[in-house]
């Protein structure tokens, strides 16, 4: 991995499948030592994307955002984001495209190539542990990623 990527997931440990994000990065994190050449990796999660959070991608050459959804495809989808200004923005949650368009604005400048890999989820409920279905789609998802960080990047450029 020659580029610097951050990877970021988001979620709550403490509701179910919510935890997928916050998951992933542990894995990943579990696997550094095994990969000298991800040298370059931020690993980074949070409960929630907030607008600090544009600080982050700051010198990044690419973005891989990281979340649980109820509604995607199993085991998970992965999709091209772009800037899209306004797109999700509460007091609550914000979605990674208007986050993108907060680094625009803050920079001045494009934000860097950003993905989303939104990993499906079905319990979500508080104190739930992650659900074995879940579990099943971290583990795909996680494959996936690895071999992003490994190389294949390029297919989706």
């Amino acid at each position: 991995m020659a580029d610097s990527v951050l990877v970021f997931g988001w979620g709550n440990p403490s509701r179910g499948d919510d935890a997928l994000g916050p998951a992933l990065i542990e894995r990943i994190a579990a696997e550094l030592p095994e990969h000298a050449e991800w040298d370059e990796l931020t690993l980074l999660t949070d409960f929630q994307l907030q607008p600090e959070h544009a600080l982050d991608l700051e010198g990044q050459d690419r973005v891989l955002f990281v979340d649980a959804s109820v509604s995607c495809v199993s085991p998970y989808a992965f999709d091209r984001l772009r800037p899209l200004p306004g797109f999700g923005y509460t007091t609550h949650a914000m979605q990674p495209e208007a986050l993108l368009a907060v680094f625009r604005q803050v920079s001045g400048s494009e934000p860097p190539p950003a993905w989303l890999l939104t990993v499906r989820g079905e319990s979500f409920e508080l104190g739930e542990p992650l659900s074995a279905a879940a579990a099943r789609h971290l583990e795909a998802a996680t494959v996936f990623v690895t071999s992003l960080l490994s190389g294949e990047w390029q297919r989706f450029d």
